[in-house]
């Protein structure tokens, strides 16, 4: 376990060491302040005035060096220019090679700088959650709201660092435009933006990247997943190691495990109120047969969560058999005339439920150089399954008999997807590759690396985590903490959380606010779902194929509004604001849903389910992003870990989303909307206020 303390003292500049946070001095002070509490010499009021001022002072010292390095970095740009001027008038190759290499310099000046703000800001975090340790306050919470938005915020100043963005571009212009220029272009401006960039610049990119944790669309759709982003490895030793445990078609296969198991839960949507009525119930009764596989997923869920501890390959092999045995019951329901199997068949669909797995899969075996293209190849492939389910009961419309055995447009989705679930079973088995779960530290040792690639190395990936958030630093976060005495101990601190209770205990205030915005958005989309058949057919007598395509329209929204929001939005406002303007908009769709004269037409339905529907997408990829931030690093490992917490918030709201449609089925179904949309409205009411009480405490 390495001492922070030590790491701060062995990796900062020695010409800078007077302006990194004083962390020993903080240190002692926080177990200084407990002894005068302990000792009746100081209140507890004066003590957190006493520790905030010291630690806004700390904070200061380092955001004015901050501002002091990147003017003197900007003044010798602008030097550099003039000679660029010079050299364009009477141009020289020794002497571009030399402004090159003096720009180049400038660059790596700038990823010191860089690794500066990263190791202050890790200090930061970490005295923080000492103070809250030792004194049971929720200091962070504090702390962070009280200075969040104020206009002197010297936190906020370093959030946005909107200096080093205009050194990186300047250097970025200088150094593309001193290359050999092709073609007619004129300018840096003048290029597509795939032109090639000197390797300085792309080391600074990663830099900031990292610091800021700016979005692209490739990063929106990942935080879908909640698969953490751990820091890259930072010898060659450890990304072979990951190289070796990482497989491409292992990855493909889980991949293909979530698209069809999406497939799977949405292709009986547009028939399961037809099927319900040719087995003798009632069309609402459609509500039980969807839901119950949202049943079996909330058990399904844990056990293959802690079953992806031991081994990848049995628990997908399990899945498959159970979810092809699930499907076979699904079908040969209806011609065993039972409701019972009907059921049974979804609930044995709902335990083969891999998702867990999947997660697990490129979480723990896909190198962090690709495991984000692989969570959002995990998303994207939940979206096309989602979208593929609907449009594929819509093309299954015939009716056949052979054998005795009916084959029809509510039979047909359990076969399909029973021969694709063995057919993947096959696959599976002669092409998935079991990684080593047991990674040798010796093959670390075995493979040094250079002092220098190893503080290249440093450099590039060193700055992995953003300042004061917590959950981005995962793993490696906790192992650094201090061991000074027993009382501070972190033995038991980095232990992950061992049941549901003990990881419920790990939520903030912050993190059950996201969790009830997941629940809710997961219930508007269940209810406007699952019911959509029922509701089209009552007030405007579409058959199976309309309800299809609509609902595979809203399952193609998905990706474009994600590429919309990840690419545009989420770069031009705070998550925090995309989550406050996405509940409202969500809930204007819900207002807009409810019945409320004599007619209902197809517009107002079908406007109003748009509104819905993309609102909930933008809403869940903007809250799972925030959830990853704001939840405890303890939860971001072991079986009971944050993508099974959002997981089974989610799947609960689908399970009282598709009951509530069966029980207000009883009603009659002219009243089935209304009643349906009731409970949508009070959460999403109840999760916008929660939202405001935590707004300045989302980061």
């Amino acid at each position: 376990m390495v001492n922070f303390g030590k790491k701060l003292m062995a990796d900062q500049i020695p010409e800078w060491k007077g302006y990194y946070i004083n962390y020993k001095l903080m240190k002692k002070k926080v177990k200084q302040y407990g002894q005068q509490l302990q000792q009746g010499e100081k209140d507890r009021r004066r003590v957190l005035k006493d520790f905030s001022k010291m630690l806004d002072d700390q904070i200061e010292k380092i955001v004015l060096f901050l501002l002091e390095q990147q003017g003197m970095l900007a003044s010798r740009i602008e030097k550099l220019g003039k000679q660029r001027a010079i050299l364009a008038e009477q141009p020289d190759i020794s002497g571009i090679t030399e402004l090159r290499e003096a720009y180049r310099e400038v660059g790596l000046d700038l990823i010191k700088l860089l690794k500066f703000v990263d190791l202050n800001a890790t200090g930061i975090r970490k005295i923080l959650k000492k103070f809250d340790k030792r004194f049971g306050y929720r200091f962070t919470d504090y702390y962070v709201t009280t200075r969040s938005n104020h206009p002197y915020s010297q936190i906020q100043q370093v959030f946005k660092h909107v200096g080093v963005g205009a050194v990186v571009g300047a250097l970025s212009r200088n150094l593309a435009d001193l290359q050999e220029r092709q073609g007619s272009y004129l300018s840096i401006y003048d290029q597509p933006s795939t032109a090639l960039k000197d390797p300085i610049i792309d080391m600074i990119n990663s830099s900031v990247d990292k610091l800021t944790r700016s979005t692209n669309f490739l990063r929106f759709l990942g935080q879908h997943a909640l698969i953490a982003d751990e820091e890259s490895p930072s010898t060659a030793g450890e990304e072979e190691i990951e190289d070796k445990k990482y497989h491409f078609m292992s990855l493909m296969l889980n991949l293909v495990n979530t698209f069809l198991y999406m497939v799977n839960t949405y292709i009986i949507v547009p028939t399961a109120d037809d099927y319900s009525v040719s087995l003798g119930a009632a069309s609402t009764v459609c509500g039980v047969v969807i839901g119950s596989m949202a049943v079996a997923q909330i058990f399904s869920s844990v056990y293959f969560s802690a079953w992806s501890n031991k081994s990848y390959f049995k628990p997908l092999i399990f899945s498959s058999i159970v979810l092809f045995l699930g499907n076979v019951c699904y079908a040969m329901a209806y011609d065993m005339k039972s409701l019972t199997v009907l059921i049974i068949g979804r609930l044995l669909c709902g335990l083969g439920s891999a998702r867990a797995v999947n997660r697990r899969y490129i979480s723990d075996c896909v190198p962090a150089r690709i495991r984000m293209q692989a969570s959002a190849g995990f998303v994207s492939a939940s979206a096309l399954g989602m979208a593929c389910g609907p449009a594929l009961a819509g093309l299954l419309q015939w009716k056949f008999k052979i054998y005795m055995v009916t084959f029809n447009q509510s039979t047909l989705p359990g076969w399909v997807m029973a021969v694709a679930w063995l057919l993947y079973l096959i696959w599976l088995w002669f092409s998935f590759k079991e990684p080593n779960h047991a990674t040798e530290v010796n093959d670390i040792q075995q493979n040094p690396a250079s002092v220098q690639r190893a503080d290249i190395n440093q450099l590039e990936n060193g700055l992995a985590q953003p300042l004061l958030r917590d959950s981005g630093s995962k793993q490696h976060e906790d192992e650094d903490e201090e061991v000074d005495d027993s009382e501070e101990a972190v033995h038991d601190s980095r232990k992950a959380a061992t049941s549901i209770g003990s990881a419920y205990r790990l939520l903030t205030p912050s993190v059950k606010v996201q969790l009830l915005i997941y629940f809710m958005l997961k219930y508007a989309m269940e209810i406007l779902l699952s019911e959509s058949s029922v509701i089209t057919n009552h007030y405007f007598n579409w058959n199976t194929s309309a309800v299809a395509i609509f609902l595979a329209i809203l399952g193609l929204t998905v990706l474009p509004v994600n590429a919309v929001v990840g690419t545009y939005i989420s770069n031009m406002f705070e998550d925090r604001q995309l989550l406050m303007v996405s509940q409202i908009a969500l809930l204007v769709g819900i207002v807009f849903s409810f019945k409320i004269t004599s007619t209902y037409s197809v517009v107002q339905y079908v406007s109003s389910a748009l509104i819905t529907f993309v609102s909930a997408e933008v809403l869940e990829g903007v809250n799972l992003s925030l959830l990853s931030n704001v939840m405890s690093s303890r939860l971001s490992r072991g079986t009971y870990n944050g993508g099974l917490l959002s997981t089974e918030a989610g799947t609960l709201a689908r399970v009282v989303a598709d009951c509530t449609i069966t029980a207000a089925g009883y009603l009659g179904i002219g009243k089935l909307l209304n009643i349906t949309l009731l409970p949508s409205l009070v959460i999403c009411g109840a999760s916008i206020a929660s939202t405001f009480l935590t707004y300045n405490s989302l980061f």
